[in-house]
């Protein structure tokens, strides 16, 4: 293929996978894609070993690393200690999800000792271990460094310029896009609403297009890459029809063979329609998609407590969800029910376990029939 980033970052197909599983990071790579691997729940020292692992298993090929370094987070510029930081969550919060567990059976006891252990993201989050991450960054040869929730931080674009690697930002509004273009990013990253994870209001139907035409207004040349409930090559070639020089999908690799999801939350991703996620601020403190269950259903009532800033309500949930998580692997009935994961409205067209490499041969094929398809509605092409 003839796009920008094909040339700029020397892959075959412009089609980034974001993952936080290096298998898939790394198989994406591997069949002329691009990978990225998302670091926000990983130490410095985990993230040496996941990049260590990508590199002897990409055969050379590049990949990047996506850091969420929001501008706005709880706790940020404070001297708070982790101890202080827990002691920030009301009883209200606590208690609920203690007792949401305790309705399917789940002994809730121990989540105050868990979420000790879940300060790592708190950390990165907060911006407090941004250098300590980059320093083991600028060990490997990251060639696309991505920010969410935010223009990228000052150190993060000055380690990358001086290591030369580009910088890429997620955007969920034009506002957002051309605010993340005058900043100096490299790359922008338009997720639509029906993205999984951190998402904005805005269909990516709409967003793509108003993001391209806005910056070619401007005068502002920097490419997009389209996001936002993407999960075949035919909507892959859409949305850069509209604009876009390629993808960024998250969602499609949830349910390949690779992928780090419980075989509990696959098993239902499979069987789920764009129907079955639901937007909220019940998982992070900030809008995010994941697959409806009867955790995210108990946030949603009405006598459900207000979300927390982050990271504040992730020490809510993220404890309560990962016992879950463990529960389900065993069997536990209420475990099943409650399980859930990030993931796009895209989840409705995932109806089958694959390989990532089969994934992306059937992007490619699905991508060159769409545009045939288009091609044959041009009368006089071919003749």
């Amino acid at each position: 293929m003839s796009a920008s980033l094909t040339t700029t970052f020397d892959i075959e197909f412009p089609l980034f996978a974001f993952s936080h599983c290096r298998d898939v990071v790394a198989a994406v790579s591997r069949n002329g894609g691009f990978g990225v691997l998302g670091a926000v729940e990983l130490t410095p020292e985990e993230l040496r070993v996941e990049l260590d692992w990508i590199v002897a298993h990409t055969n050379g090929r590049p990949f990047g690393l996506d850091l969420i370094v929001p501008n706005k987070v709880e706790g940020r510029g404070e001297q708070i200690s982790d101890e202080a930081m827990i002691a920030r969550i009301p009883d209200e919060h606590r208690e609920f999800a203690a007792a949401v567990l305790d309705a399917q059976g789940i002994d809730a006891g121990d989540l105050d000792e868990r979420r000790k252990g879940q300060l790592t993201f708190h950390h990165n989050v907060s911006g407090d271990k941004t250098d300590a991450m980059l320093a083991v960054a600028a060990e490997y040869p990251i060639a696309l460094l991505v920010n969410a929730l935010g223009v990228p931080p000052p150190e993060m674009f000055d380690f990358a310029r001086r290591h030369n690697i580009k910088v890429g930002a997620l955007v969920g509004t034009v506002n957002h896009a051309l605010n993340q273009a005058r900043a100096g990013v490299d790359v922008l990253i338009a997720a639509g609403g029906e993205a999984g994870g951190h998402c904005g209001a805005v269909s990516t139907m709409v967003l793509i297009p108003e993001v391209c035409r806005a910056l070619h207004q401007h005068n502002l040349e920097v490419p997009v890459l389209a996001a936002g409930g993407i999960a075949t090559g035919e909507q892959m070639a859409a949305a850069m029809a509209m604009g876009a020089e390629g993808a960024w999908c998250g969602s499609v690799w949830l349910t390949t063979v690779e992928a780090e999801t419980t075989p509990t939350v696959k098993a239902k991703m499979l069987q789920a329609s764009a129907s079955d996620t639901v937007r909220a601020k019940s998982r992070t403190g900030k809008p995010s998609r994941q697959l409806r269950s009867v955790w995210t259903d108990a946030w949603e009532r009405v006598d459900a407590p207000a979300p927390l800033p982050m990271p504040l309500q992730g020490l809510v949930s993220e404890p309560a969800l990962k016992k879950v998580d463990a529960a389900a692997a065993a069997g536990h009935r209420g475990a099943e029910a409650l399980a859930t994961y990030w993931v796009g409205q895209a989840v409705g067209l995932m109806n089958e376990e694959r390989s990532v490499a089969d994934v992306m041969m059937e992007f490619k094929n699905e991508y060159l029939e769409a545009f045939q398809r288009v091609e044959r509605f041009l009368v006089g092409v071919g003749e």
